[in-house]
């Protein structure tokens, strides 16, 4: 095999591994009542009939949903986290029975 030959093969195994990384939007983008993830801002005011709520999948969804945050981050109790502030991301924190104790963006 050539050297030629070896340098296109690494060239298109290259573009291909690099492409295989990156998404395509759909015709349906921004279809439905889902935010668009990391697009949107949150609003904390509108779930909090969340507190005191189970943490179950039903609950949070619809808080991910109603706030109209991009990303959802989930805070169990003693939880590590990082203080960097997305206004694109609802927190809800968590006590240890699996209870909703505060929704906060950020």
């Amino acid at each position: 095999m050539s050297l030629r030959t070896l340098l296109g093969f690494a060239t298109v195994t290259a573009a291909l591994a690099m492409t295989a990384c990156t998404t395509t939007p759909t015709a349906d983008a921004g279809a439905g009542d889902a935010p668009k993830r990391g697009s949107a801002k949150c609003n904390a005011e509108p779930v909090q009939w969340a507190v005191g709520q189970e943490g179950n999948q039903a609950n949070m969804g619809r808080i991910w949903r109603e706030s109209g945050a991009g990303l959802f981050r989930p805070i169990g109790p003693n939880q590590a986290v990082t203080m960097d502030y997305r206004e694109d991301r609802v927190n809800v924190h968590l006590d240890k029975d699996n209870k909703v104790t505060q929704v906060t963006c950020g």
